[in-house]
């Protein structure tokens, strides 16, 4: 009976024992992987069974390698539940510049107080908490930020605002002032500020020393001030006159 297929030639240099092992080899050899485009090897195509919500099963196709990952499909702005976040962006709270409850201290337990000089000149220093609120409730300085307040006079421009307020008046006597006192002293605590401080003649100014106000008026020197300084504006009248 004839063979089903001729033998192969032998190739060039093989006995014949050798060339029949070659062509068994040949023949039991499993088929190559197909070639892509360009020579590019393609991955095999694997499918799998998806449960959709219906109940039914269907089939879908996947390369090997690339297995869907649950977490990479849900959107970056899904909660844990799967449902979208809410966008929230955080709205900033606007601060009263003379409320000084917002204020807090910086990392040194300071607050930072920013003004200028009387020729322009910007400083800053650190005060306690404390004294800054004090500043703020007595209208000497404004909240800029949390952490910071701006005086808002200088030396000359607080003294222009205290004499015209109190229409260079003495706050003690009556008569015209040109300095300003402190109703509440340095010595006892007393800030300069617009609260604090009015205008005072000269004597007032002298013989209050660190007397509080309330002490001060108590004690009558203002009227002897006030009638002093009429005395004293009678001789210079007189004295203008002569002249």
């Amino acid at each position: 009976m004839p063979l089903a297929a001729a033998a192969q030639p032998a190739a060039p240099g093989l006995d014949p024992g050798q060339a029949a092992h070659a062509v068994a080899g040949t023949a039991g050899s499993a088929p190559k992987r197909p070639q892509g485009p360009q020579g590019a090897k393609t991955r095999p195509v694997r499918t799998e069974r998806v449960h959709s919500a219906d109940g039914e099963d269907t089939a879908r196709a996947t390369t090997s390698g690339h297995r869907p990952n649950s977490h990479h499909a849900r959107s970056r702005s899904a909660g844990a539940d799967g449902r979208p976040r809410r966008q929230t962006s955080a709205v900033p709270v606007p601060i009263d510049p003379e409320d000084p409850s917002s204020l807090r201290t910086n990392r040194q337990g300071m607050v930072r107080m920013r003004g200028k000089t009387d020729k322009g000149r910007r400083w800053h220093q650190e005060v306690d908490l404390e004294l800054a609120v004090t500043l703020v409730k007595e209208k000497a300085a404004v909240v800029v930020n949390r952490y910071t307040i701006r005086r808002l006079f200088s030396n000359k421009d607080f003294k222009r605002y205290i004499m015209t307020r109190d229409r260079f008046t003495c706050y003690f006597c009556g008569s015209y002032g040109d300095t300003i006192d402190h109703l509440l002293p340095r010595a006892k605590g007393g800030h300069t500020t617009p609260l604090n401080c009015v205008c005072a003649c000269n004597l007032c100014n002298q013989s209050k020393a660190a007397m509080d106000a309330d002490e001060f008026m108590r004690s009558g020197i203002p009227e002897w001030n006030a009638a002093h300084q009429e005395e004293l504006n009678e001789q210079e009248m007189q004295e203008a006159q002569l002249e």
